[in-house]
């Protein structure tokens, strides 16, 4: 073994955030690169599920620490602002304790955008701290530029100006990430956001979902402003290269949602013609409100296409209280879960209709599946536009003052990426993507050299 693989097998780093789907589930995927470079790495998040005992996935050792809420409370569904100021007053002290009674000296802390104290207790310890950026690189470098007022962005006054970015196309109001416009109201996160990008300093560097090939001129525009921001991605489950997934058979708990019959929707599948099946759905945490289910419903209706749903109710509804699903269940499979990345994988799948959140987006990419997406807000509208302009993989939902979108649009996009004239073109360019996906993962790729980096960064600190 060599002397940089025995260092770094006494290099601890830990990786912290708060418990959401979304963000717990990519930093255990990269904690697993992590410890395959050598790495001893920790996960530290405020999941209840680990309160009472410790484990280890895929070489990541689990930790809990306290939020400062009761245990009963909702984190997920509940007030946000309540739960943002708990954790931000309760999570930096509890944190350090942590570190202290696990008698390790850690190398680097790393947290995501969410957990920004992460950066104050780092330096409470004498220790670099790095950031994982769970979105887009895309994103990053609008936000960077918004809340450091490197640029102009939309005003009440001038809403319709265009937003001029080194390395990206002309944007507009509804290409933006929520969060960056005069009608946002989410102060919650407009404060946090605020928090990371005036104490981009306060890191040793950036690690970003994303890879080279995908997002190559933002990338470099963002390191030539002065921020070390290194590409990792795609941070996607193993399963989607045909691989076992450590992450998602042994970590009971982070999925809220699976379902016991995991081989109905993959049986089903094998019945249908290739790239005939259009996939839907909008995510863990998002709920179906009825307008937005009637409105799918018809547009599947009209198309005729075969389908997996992803119909996602409150506790105390059922689909069968839906009249127009019903009249659709014998042309597709409706499901409350699926085993999303197989699903992508599989070749009847012939697009996926989302609303085009970065987790998401990225096992689309890596699965080279054409898209459908129907941006609702955060970084949703600007990842639409990666995908409708940027890539050229795929089309956007037409918004409707009345409601989000209707049926009709729905069977249009349905038609246009299934089988319309630029249908050979979205796919042709999902299969390029694809590949340079996996290539940058895979050994010696862009992404894997940027793994090996940061090991090699934090090993000789």
């Amino acid at each position: 073994m060599s002397s940089i693989a025995e260092k770094n097998e006494q290099t601890s780093v830990m990786l912290v955030t708060a418990h959401a789907q979304g963000h717990v589930n990519p930093m255990l995927r990269l904690g697993k690169l992590f410890a395959s470079k050598g790495l001893h790495v920790t996960l530290a998040t405020n999941d209840l599920a680990l309160k009472n005992r410790s484990t280890t996935i895929g070489g990541v050792h689990l930790e809990y620490f306290s939020d400062g809420l009761p245990e009963d409370a909702d984190r997920l569904n509940g007030n946000i602002d309540t739960f943002m100021k708990s954790i931000n007053q309760f999570g930096p002290i509890n944190l350090s304790a942590l570190i202290r009674s696990s008698g390790r000296k850690f190398a680097c802390l790393i947290n995501n955008p969410f957990v920004p104290w992460v950066a104050d207790v780092a330096a409470e310890f004498e220790v670099p701290c790095a950031m994982v950026w769970i979105q887009a690189s895309t994103v990053f470098h609008i936000f960077n530029c918004f809340y450091n007022r490197l640029s102009e962005f939309p005003t009440e006054n001038n809403l319709d100006m265009s937003v001029n970015l080194p390395g990206l196309q002309p944007l507009h109001a509804e290409d933006l990430p929520s969060f960056v416009l005069p009608s946002n109201n989410m102060f919650t996160f407009d404060s946090i956001l605020k928090d990371v990008f005036h104490n981009l300093h306060k890191y040793k560097c950036v690690l970003g979902n994303s890879f080279m090939e995908l997002e190559k001129d933002v990338i470099t525009s963002i390191n030539d402003a002065g921020v070390p921001f290194w590409p990792v991605g795609p941070i996607v489950p193993a399963s989607i290269f045909g691989k076992k997934d450590v992450i998602d058979d042994d970590f009971m708990g982070v999925n809220k949602f699976k379902s016991a019959n995991v081989s109905d929707c993959l049986e089903w599948l094998d019945k249908q013609q290739p790239a005939s099946v259009v996939y839907i759905s909008f995510g863990t945490l998002v709920f179906s409100s009825k307008d937005n289910i009637e409105s799918i419903a018809t547009g599947l209706k009209i198309s005729k296409q075969p389908f997996i749903w992803v119909v996602k109710l409150p506790e105390n509804q059922e689909t069968h209280q839906y009249e127009i699903l019903e009249e659709i269940r014998e042309q597709g499979l409706i499901v409350r879960w699926s085993p999303q990345t197989d699903v992508l994988s599989h070749p009847s799948v012939g697009c996926f209709l989302s609303h085009g959140g970065w987790n998401s987006l990225s096992e689309t990419i890596t699965a080279g599946v054409p898209m459908i997406v129907c941006p609702q807000w955060t970084d949703q509208p600007t990842n639409a536009k990666l995908v409708t302009d940027v890539w050229g993989i795929g089309v956007k939902l037409n918004k409707n003052p009345g409601a989000f979108f209707d049926g009709e649009d729905v069977a249009r996009c349905v038609e246009e990426v299934l089988s319309g004239p630029k249908s050979k073109e979205f796919r042709k360019k999902g299969a390029a993507l694809k590949r340079a996906a996996r290539e940058a993962g895979a050994d010696g790729g862009s992404s894997d050299k940027n793994i090996q980096l940061f090991v090699d960064s934090v090993s000789s600190c």
